[in-house]
């Protein structure tokens, strides 16, 4: 029954995918998890994290404790975002999770055509998340996750409802994982002015692999395949490498780079190091830190710091 639910599962979201196209609630698309920053969002494959269901669902099975995590952006200017998660797991019923994702984006000037100021306004983005994994056998998990969403601009608001789905395919022994997932599957429910506007579509393939010998956890990912390109060749440069280097027991060492990134910023001259990221963890039984440091253009890093704890 669940290789069923599976099979039209992704059915119905390679059918979706064919006509999609990315506009609106672009919030879900930052890279929450401090972790996964560090590593420039290569992280479709990544075992064993609460966040990691953020990029694919099908992580959240892979979990061998209860976790709460949360983590906090600074954005440019006064913009702020947060996630927060709690994965559990159910003997009988399998692997959830509820999570939290917002953006703030801070307090604007109300001004006429005339530029005559006559108040403020502000505008955030919420989205509620529940999240669903289990396994197909031993090496295989699939999971589901379900967003509301909800936007809002001075007294205008949106909302959307939306699906993520994916597969996780985890060879212990060889220290190999390899994720796929589409996320945000969906339309919105009301909008803005009547504009009807579709949501940001992302399909991902990640591999994660942990070197023999070293103490280096390598992870690739492809993104953004479901976007329209001249040729599908052109989807590939959409790629993003992250490594994670273990120093001790309680220190990670993390770097990434996202070539989309750099592509995005080198259309404006703004290069510098557009694309490249790094970051820090201390990992304990209990309790995990992590800091991660994001380069958009050169001024422009996004800061973001994230805590996960063991129940």
């Amino acid at each position: 029954m669940s290789k069923l639910c599976v099979s039209l599962c992704l059915s119905v979201i390679f059918t979706y995918a064919s006509f999609a196209q990315s506009r609106a609630f672009q919030f879900l698309q930052l890279n929450a998890s401090a972790r996964a920053a560090a590593l420039s969002g290569a992280f479709n494959a990544v075992a064993d994290d609460p966040n990691a269901v953020f990029f694919n669902p099908a992580s959240l099975a892979t979990l061998e404790k209860r976790k709460i995590g949360f983590t906090f952006l600074k954005h440019v200017l006064d913009i702020n975002s947060g996630l927060a998660t709690y994965a559990d797991n159910s003997q009988t019923f399998g692997h959830w999770s509820g999570s939290v994702l917002f953006t703030n984006y801070g307090s604007f000037d109300r001004a006429n055509n005339q530029g005559v100021v006559s108040g403020s306004f502000s505008g955030s983005d919420i989205a509620f998340m529940g999240t669903y994994s289990n396994f197909l056998d031993s090496t295989l998990t699939y999971g589901t996750t379900i967003k509301a969403i909800y936007s809002s601009v001075a007294d205008a608001n949106s909302m959307a409802l939306a699906v993520d789905a994916g597969i996780l395919y985890r060879n212990v022994k060889s220290k190999l994982n390899i994720g796929f997932s589409i996320l945000n599957i969906g339309a919105q429910l009301a909008t803005y002015q009547g504009v009807r506007e579709s949501l940001p579509l992302d399909a991902r393939l990640g591999l994660s692999y942990r070197l023999r010998g070293l103490p280096l956890l390598v992870n690739v990912n492809l993104h953004h395949l479901t976007d329209e390109t001249d040729n599908f060749f052109n989807r590939l440069s959409n790629f993003a490498l992250g490594g994670e280097l273990y120093v001790g027991k309680a220190v990670q060492l993390r770097v990434g780079y996202d070539n989309a990134v750099r592509n995005a910023v080198n259309s404006d001259g703004q290069t510098s190091m557009a694309g490249f990221s790094g970051g820090v963890g201390i990992v304990t039984n209990k309790v995990n830190i992590d800091y991660g440091a994001t380069v958009l253009f050169r001024s422009g890093t996004l800061h973001r710091i994230g805590v996960n704890l063991s129940l």
